[in-house]
């Protein structure tokens, strides 16, 4: 099993993640990771739906999906995963999915969340999260689409510029 991207977008599996991430790491299966989703029957059959029928989808809680990665289910694949929001990100790092390397694609606006960079928007809790990764040893970088460059996220907090 090759991880070739875990990263946090909050749409999870969408366009721009089939279109040009697939694409560009390689990958032949994607993991969603997120409680919400495979609670939610209805959506998780329509994301299912859209992926295309040469690639493996997987889409299940953050306790089954670190079960999934722990196991030999995914032997010989190159997988993309993905987490809706920070907190899902950690939650699976500290229950034994681990990874060394994290993209921010995409947090949406909501109440209470700052903008950092065109597409995240994040408080408080984002940041202790990214911040508890972060000393983890995860490399965690901000990047929207392939084409755009790595930017550390600690370079995206004004408060915390310089330090990453």
């Amino acid at each position: 099993m090759a991880l070739v991207l875990a990263r946090i977008d909050n749409r999870l599996i969408h366009g721009q993640v089939l279109e040009a991430w697939v694409p560009f790491v390689r990958a032949d299966c994607i993991v969603v990771a997120n409680d919400e989703i495979a609670g939610n029957p209805l959506q998780k059959m329509m994301m299912q739906a859209s992926v295309p029928s040469r690639m493996q989808v997987e889409i299940g809680t953050i306790a089954e999906a670190t079960l999934l990665f722990n196991s030999t289910q995914l032997n010989r694949r190159r997988i993309l995963l993905l987490f809706g929001t920070t907190a899902d990100a950690v939650r699976a790092y500290q229950g034994g999915l681990i990874y060394n390397r994290l993209n921010l694609g995409n947090l949406q606006a909501y109440k209470g969340k700052a903008r950092f960079s065109c597409t995240l928007f994040l408080d408080p809790a984002d940041l202790d999260n990214l911040a508890l990764l972060d000393q983890a040893g995860v490399k965690i970088t901000a990047r929207c689409i392939p084409a755009d460059g790595e930017r550390p996220w600690r370079k995206l907090i004004p408060v915390l510029k310089g330090g990453g």
